[in-house]
């Protein structure tokens, strides 16, 4: 396998953990050791978290109240630069409240990941997403 297609399996854990509630894996994602105390995480609308221990209890809430998520990844980059790599893509979400007996709700996030590799294998470092706006209402004008 090359790194680039080593870093988009690690990538593929993060959203197989996250659509499970798997917090166990979650935790084998993200980086650790020596890298502990820089993982930093941005989640849609919320402030930054840095620090795997403050990372980790972020997860461990969202996982716990959410009912149902499925994420569809389009235009996934890779770039791989010795033992550090930025994956970018757009994650087209759906997503299920208990109480609404079926109802999806659809959205975007654009999404950009730093992955380092530890000890042989590549861990999330980094990660931000930024939601995508609608924009088919904009008619152009202020």
């Amino acid at each position: 396998m090359d790194e680039a297609a080593a870093v988009e399996a690690a990538n593929a854990n993060f959203y197989t953990a996250f659509e499970n509630g798997d917090l166990d894996l979650m935790h084998e994602v993200w980086a650790d050791g020596d890298w502990a105390d820089t993982v930093t995480c941005v989640h849609p609308g919320w402030t930054m978290l840095r620090g795997r221990d403050e990372v980790m209890r972020s997860w461990a809430l969202i996982m716990a109240n959410t009912a149902y998520i499925q994420f569809v990844l389009t235009d996934v980059r890779t770039e791989v630069r010795g033992d550090q790599a930025v994956l970018t893509c757009e994650e087209n979400i759906l997503t299920a409240d208990e109480d609404d007996e079926g109802f999806i709700a659809g959205g975007s996030v654009v999404s950009t990941k730093v992955f380092v590799r530890e000890e042989g294998r590549w861990r999330l470092w980094v990660n931000h997403g930024s939601p995508v706006l609608d924009g088919t209402d904009d008619d152009g004008s202020d």
